[in-house]
């Protein structure tokens, strides 16, 4: 029986989500500037990327780490009330 490779399983996972997120972005363009649409895009991912090494892998929670991410998102929410006009 041949082995497995390591990894195998959450690399096709992440193939996938990033096939399904390049489509949402590019759903995300049909309304949005380009630099809004790639910033906000971003920022959701690295946002969400550190809350998942907060919540899954145990890294710290250090509050001046959590005000970064806040900021952040403060960003994102500034983009899309600023309007897909600008």
């Amino acid at each position: 029986m041949p082995r497995a490779i390591p990894g195998l399983g959450w690399s096709l996972v992440s193939i996938a989500i990033l096939a399904a997120l390049m489509v949402l972005l590019g759903r995300c363009l049909l309304v949005l500037p380009v630099g809004t649409a790639y910033a906000i895009w971003t920022g959701i991912g690295a946002a969400g990327t550190v809350l998942m090494g907060i919540v899954i892998f145990g890294e710290s929670a250090d509050p001046w780490r959590l005000l970064w991410i806040g900021v952040i998102i403060a960003g994102i929410i500034g983009l899309k009330l600023q309007g897909g006009d600008a």
